[in-house]
């Protein structure tokens, strides 16, 4: 391979983590984001070298490709959602530190997605609200900040129209977003609930939750979840206290980061088998949500289990 091939192969090779990010906010599950990122490099090396060589910006392509296949991807999600058994969740994130001291040396694509707040729980549920076109332009503009004219070249619809997309989007982002609260106090919060939870304590969990506050699980009929969210603060409370008093001494709770943000991880002989979000808004926590379905609990179940503690 000569320098200028090898340097262009590293340069091509790079966009890897920016196609995860994008891929993973727009689709909400890292093994459809792999798919992606793995259909978009492969018509990039269906081309011939001397296609290749003629387009001017690399990574602009591969962007744009990754962002059209996502757009068709979306389409396609709202039909298989409709087979999906109970709720549908997006697929939760362990902290990338603890993600790389346990990975067991082969790369996955939970290593590339950058933890900010365009990708708490919270921000890919609203994302899911949206229509394929609404989620694509907002997420390529607003988070990605790539201008109108290249918007419009992937969603396949002017610039204007992509601006009012980007607009509707954003006004729906601002109609679900929380009222702030500071890292330390969710993380506080989310330390109360799990010792109310562990205790069984009904009143205290209910002085925790707001009065609306719902729990929504997934379980994708391959583990046993809610079949409908959990909706009012006592319900939420009796329905956490009555899994607990399901519990045995083999499983625990540990506070763990999820999607860089407070949550808990529940584990069974040393295993995750759930991962917990929270929502919380002043002092109160407002959703959870609880992911059981194995099949998005990969990133947290590979390379050596937990401790108890």
């Amino acid at each position: 391979m000569s320098a200028g091939s090898e340097q262009g192969l590293r340069a091509i090779t790079s966009e890897r983590r920016q196609l995860t990010n994008l891929a993973y906010r727009l689709l909400g599950t890292l093994s459809d984001a792999e798919d992606v990122v793995q259909e978009t490099y492969a018509r990039w090396y269906a081309m011939s070298a001397q296609q290749q060589a003629e387009i001017a910006s690399p990574g602009a392509w591969l962007t744009t490709v990754a962002g059209r296949v996502c757009l068709d991807l979306l389409g396609s999600a709202r039909v298989r959602r409709e087979s999906y058994v109970g709720e549908w969740v997006p697929e939760p994130l362990p902290d990338r530190a603890e993600w790389a001291d346990r990975r067991s040396g082969t790369a996955d694509p939970a290593e590339e997605v950058t933890l900010d707040e365009s990708v708490t729980m919270a921000f890919l549920v609203v994302l899911d609200a949206m229509t394929p076109a609404e989620r694509v332009a907002f997420v390529l503009h607003d988070v990605f900040r790539y201008p109108f004219a290249e918007v419009a070249e992937i969603v396949g619809r002017s610039p204007a129209a992509c601006r009012q997309l980007a607009s509707s989007a954003r006004r729906r982002v601002r109609a679900e977003r929380a009222p702030a609260t500071p890292p330390a106090r969710r993380a506080a919060v989310v330390r109360e609930f799990k010792a109310a939870w562990q205790s069984k304590d009904i009143g205290a969990l209910v002085d925790l939750l707001a009065p609306d506050a719902t729990a929504i699980g997934d379980g994708g009929g391959r583990a046993t979840a809610a079949a409908r969210p959990v909706e009012g603060a006592e319900q939420v409370a009796r329905y956490w206290v009555d899994l607990a008093a399901q519990a045995d001494e083999r499983a625990a709770l540990l506070e763990r980061s999820v999607n860089g943000q407070p949550g808990l991880a529940v584990l069974y002989d040393g295993v995750v088998v759930a991962v917990l979000a929270f929502e919380v808004a002043g002092e109160k926590i407002t959703r959870i949500w609880a992911v059981r379905n194995p099949a998005k609990l990969r990133a947290w179940t590979v390379g050596p289990r937990y401790p108890s503690s």
